[in-house]
């Protein structure tokens, strides 16, 4: 094997990659990123969980394949020069990597011992643009548990019908959903559970543009392409949360909130909370103003936010990080708040559409808490 590329080309695929490589493995070429050299280069990283593999021009003047330590080849093309390099692999798996007057010698592996990666159908399945998965995805993994009594949950629900993605994520405390246009090439209704680890990091390196990603799930596993990546995963399996029953349709009260200045004081009441000090957030819903309000060993916080006129009284608790997080995922100026009473949950929604429902269970408030 025998290729030339610019550094920042190989850098940013080895970056890549590497999340996928195991850290530890019986079979030492798991530790390993797998080269492929053909009419391009094909880079992978692989734990048995999750594949990652990314392609990139460059000039193979002899084809070939094999296997890289991951942590060594990493680090030498980090220290690099920003200039072109030049790897050969001969008959004897010793690598060459040349760039200006820096020269390293390593052993490689052989390809054979590395296992062959799951084989997936990638040509059905649903279309969506980058920067809309990656939104979807950033927008609800906060709410994916890591509750392994419930393996199911610990990933995210994506469910295509007709022309609709829903990407939903729960874990016990909140739920969130996300839903966006795509195409649907299966042209039926179906779904399929992704991990969240995997989920985190396709968020991580899809790119932030327009561009059309492809996920194609089959029983036990799904592909995700987008921009040269491919990434196979293996899906969760189980029952996942029936979401729509667990969304109240029945909450009489409808406030549309300030995000910003929810967020705000929110986080400035939470200023006494701590991880030892895990004392709720009062909301106290009395007529045009939002009261805030929290007491802990440290001392006691208060805070105001106006909002549209509540018909009644409410006083409702939240563990502030649940409910930041929920905030947090609105992309919008303002939203609709339902609530019904103290004890049942908080919805959040679009003030127009259903690109979104968040979902946060209150905490039962005790007295001087």
């Amino acid at each position: 094997m025998r290729f030339s590329c610019e550094k920042s080309l190989l850098n940013d695929a080895i970056s890549v990659c590497i999340h996928a490589v195991a850290s530890k493995s019986s079979i030492p070429a798991l530790e390993g990123i797998l080269i492929t050299a053909k009419s391009n280069v094909s880079m992978c990283g692989y734990n048995f969980k999750t594949a990652i593999q990314k392609s990139f021009d460059a000039d193979v003047t002899e084809t070939g394949v094999a296997v890289i330590n991951a942590r060594v080849f990493s680090d030498i093309v980090r220290k690099l020069p920003d200039d072109i390099i030049e790897i050969s692999i001969d008959e004897k798996l010793m690598t060459t990597i040349k760039c200006g007057a820096s020269e390293f010698n390593i052993m490689a592996t052989p390809a054979e011992e590395y296992p062959e990666l799951p084989d997936v159908d990638s040509e059905v399945g649903v279309r969506v643009r980058n920067s809309m998965l990656r939104d979807m995805i950033s927008r609800t993994s906060f709410a994916i548990s890591d509750n392994e009594n419930k393996p199911i949950h610990t990933g995210s629900l994506f469910e295509v019908e007709d022309k609709c993605l829903t990407v939903v994520s729960v874990d016990g405390y909140r739920l969130a959903v996300r839903r966006a246009e795509c195409e649907n090439l299966r042209h039926g209704a179906f779904q399929f559970v992704v991990p969240g680890d995997t989920l985190r990091e396709i968020s991580r390196i899809l790119p932030e543009d327009d561009e059309m990603a492809t996920i194609c799930p089959e029983q036990k596993h799904a592909l995700f392409q987008f921009n040269g990546t491919l990434v196979t995963t293996r899906l969760l399996e189980g029952e996942f949360l029936n979401y729509r029953s667990a969304i109240p349709t029945d909450q009489p009260i409808k406030l549309e909130i300030d995000v910003r200045s929810f967020i705000e004081a929110v986080e400035r009441v939470s200023l006494i909370i701590s991880e030892r000090l895990k004392n709720p957030v009062r909301c106290l819903f009395d007529g045009a103003s939002l009261k805030l309000s929290c007491i802990t060993a440290l001392g006691r916080s208060y805070d105001e936010v106006a909002i549209p006129d509540c018909p009644e009284p409410i006083e409702i608790g939240f563990n502030n990080r649940y409910l930041l997080d929920a905030l947090k995922a609105v992309d919008n100026e303002t939203c609709i708040l339902e609530l019904k009473s103290g004890l049942s949950p908080c919805v959040l929604r679009p003030v127009e559409g259903n690109d979104f429902t968040y979902l946060v269970l209150p905490v039962r408030l005790k007295a001087g808490e």
